[in-house]
């Protein structure tokens, strides 16, 4: 099947928004899922983004059961290592299912690093469920090393109370 990978536009954001929570479906969060289609057109396409992306586009005789032809997507964002410098870390990607199994998610990781390497990271992380097997393994065939397993790291995060009471713990000014 014919499909190619382009940056997202602000235009994008509507099908960005949509596969979002179809991501979040997947992964039975879908109460985690608070970002709107508007936050996305601003935090992405403002005048300092906080994220890039990447989407899949496949042409209108290949559109979805449902009409789309945007059908997956990569949205990542620049980060810092002390140790190593310039990094990426990707947050989502994301085929239809209807559409895995034909190289969209392999060209949209494949760009994403292409990136990364043109910005001199160092290197691209991300995140997988522990329970998401098919997507350990899919990473796993692209070369990714389990950090988990290799270095024991563990993914720390505030946020909700926690991240308010860390917030007013702080000196007061």
């Amino acid at each position: 099947m014919n499909f190619n990978i382009r940056a997202a536009t602000k235009e994008d954001c509507k099908d960005i928004s949509r596969m979002i929570l179809e991501l979040a479906l997947y992964e039975n969060m879908t109460d985690q899922v608070k970002i709107s289609c508007e936050e996305l057109e601003h935090d992405g396409f403002c005048q300092n983004p906080l994220f890039e992306c990447v989407v899949a586009e496949v042409p209108e005789e290949n559109k979805s059961r449902e009409g789309f032809t945007i059908v997956g997507y990569g949205l990542y964002f620049y980060t810092y290592s002390t140790w190593k410098g310039r990094a990426m870390h990707l947050e989502d990607l994301y085929v239809m299912p209807e559409f895995r199994g034909i190289g969209i998610g392999k060209c949209l990781m494949s760009t994403v690093a292409k990136v990364a390497k043109e910005n001199h990271c160092a290197r691209l992380q991300l995140s997988v469920l522990e329970w998401n097997t098919p997507s350990r393994d899919f990473y796993a065939t692209l070369g990714a090393q389990d950090l988990t397993v290799q270095e024991g790291w563990h993914l720390i995060r505030f946020d909700g109370q926690s991240l308010d009471d860390l917030g007013n713990d702080g000196p007061k000014n």
